[in-house]
């Protein structure tokens, strides 16, 4: 009988789902993998041993395979599937950063230390599916084409927005917080625009010296100022046929403003200290962070401006609207960096994920990138755990409830009593939220479940 073909496991199907190569001894590891892959939406096409993989894949192997490391010899099957177009992601249960980065080096695109659980593997098995340019589930294909990362309400309401805005010529107002991804949301616009083969430039006009902002929006000509030594073409002329993005548009100054606005009214523009117009064929996306209206009102905005900007208007959900998004951009900010920093970790401890679905994150996804990037600097682990957290995100757990005293002539109640009054007290509390009452009461959110499962049925015996 012929060898195996790495064509043979996938069976000629069409590839509907990610399909996956399971190279581990472990019966155990194999299992938990099966799981793990199947949630995040693959399909395991062969579960073997690595002395069992076939020296020579055949015509067509699966998009992924998970390769179980126990040393390093086992970096040569690494090898054999990268050269073969299979994207390799590597796990081990050694621990060593060395063997990391060289699995990392011969080709394998992520590395995941054992022991690791279904879900957690799943979730960052998810991302890499996302990465790929195959048809993927709808979900995945969302976040990848619009580059955030989100199933949230909130941001499933703004990738439609997005689809509907991009198609249009007209400018568009993006408004939101700091730290939001205001110039992600615009790169989106320009991604799936008619422009998008033409330039994307973007110009945060709050970092610019306001001495220096219309030279670098419109040019200048050599000799226009001091220090002109030569001609310079501005944003608006770089991202000619494409998309100019004004960042923090509400720095600019009023007279910068008025200039803007013969841009929109007429396509023309003129370099400083050139006397012949030029034309402009772009879009404008502009952003703030502040209240437009507030700043028109201050006189800090110019009105007729704002009209001729304010056609298309999209606002960015802060994190806090996000629900659960903010524990998956925080297990994808800990994927990267650990691989970035050469590092172990692989997620968060419960009580840690409870925090920070906890916090209010006032510097939304850009603080958490930080948070979580300090994490993976400073500290080494398998895990993530709340003592690795900045002060200000461990105390953001809701204060735990305390029980009313007794009075003193009434009767003590039992424990199991008590105990109940103060879980369910706690859960009313944070709003129905039970991994945040969980946190508050530095109990595990599955400690809660089992008690509330038994309450219901009748039971009073502890857990």
């Amino acid at each position: 009988m012929a060898e195996p073909r790495l064509s043979d496991w996938s069976g000629g199907r069409p590839q509907a789902r990610p399909e996956v190569l399971l190279v581990d001894d472990d019966a155990a590891s194999l299992r938990v993998a099966t799981v793990a892959v199947a949630t995040a939406g693959g399909e395991v096409t062969a579960a073997i041993g690595a002395r069992d993989l076939p020296a020579a894949p055949g015509r067509r192997a699966p998009a992924y395979a998970i390769v179980d490391l126990p040393n390093r010899d086992a970096l040569d099957v690494v090898d054999a599937l990268a050269a073969s177009g299979v994207i390799v992601i590597a796990t081990s249960g050694a621990g060593s950063v060395s063997l990391a980065v060289e699995a990392m080096r011969r080709g394998a695109i992520d590395f995941v230390l054992k022991p690791y659980t279904p879900d957690g593997f799943a979730r960052r098995l998810a991302l890499r599916f996302a990465e790929r340019k195959e048809p993927q589930p709808a979900a995945a294909r969302t976040e990848a084409a619009h580059g955030f990362v989100g199933q949230s309400p909130a941001m499933r309401e703004l990738y439609g927005q997005i689809d509907r805005i991009a198609p249009s010529r007209a400018p568009v107002f993006i408004l939101g917080e700091s730290g939001v991804g205001k110039e992600l949301c615009a790169e989106a616009i320009h991604a799936r625009s008619g422009r998008a083969d033409k330039p994307f430039v973007a110009l945060n006009c709050g970092a610019i010296p306001r001495e220096l902002m219309e030279s670098e929006v419109f040019g200048h000509v050599r000799g226009a100022f001091t220090g002109a030594s030569e001609d310079r073409i501005g944003a608006a002329e770089a991202a000619s046929g494409g998309t100019l993005f004004l960042d923090e548009i509400g720095e600019m100054e009023m007279a910068l403003q008025a200039k803007l606005l013969r841009v929109l009214q007429t396509g023309e523009f003129r370099r400083v200290g050139e006397a012949r117009a030029r034309r402009a064929d772009i879009r404008i996306v502009c952003a703030t962070h502040r209240d437009p209206h507030a700043e028109i009102a201050a006189g800090r905005f110019r009105q007729d401006l704002f009209y001729r900007l304010h056609v298309l208007p999209i606002r960015l959900p802060p994190l806090r609207e996000r629900g659960d998004d903010v524990a998956l951009l925080a297990e994808t900010f800990l994927a990267r960096f650990s691989a970035e920093e050469d590092r172990s970790f692989t997620g968060f401890a419960p009580e840690a994920l409870d925090l920070i679905r906890a916090y209010a994150w006032p510097g939304n996804v850009r603080e958490l990138q930080n948070v979580v990037r300090r994490a993976v600097v400073l500290d080494d682990g398998d895990v993530v755990t709340a003592e690795m957290l900045p002060a200000e995100v461990r105390a953001a757990a809701p204060p735990r409830p305390a029980a009313a005293a007794p009075m003193a002539d009434a009767p003590i109640e039992p424990f199991h009593v008590t105990e109940r009054r103060i879980i369910e007290r706690a859960i009313d509390v944070c709003g129905g939220n039970l991994a945040k009452a969980a946190a508050a009461l530095e109990l595990s959110p599955s400690t809660i479940y089992r008690k509330r499962e038994r309450w219901a049925a009748g039971g009073s015996s502890p857990v």
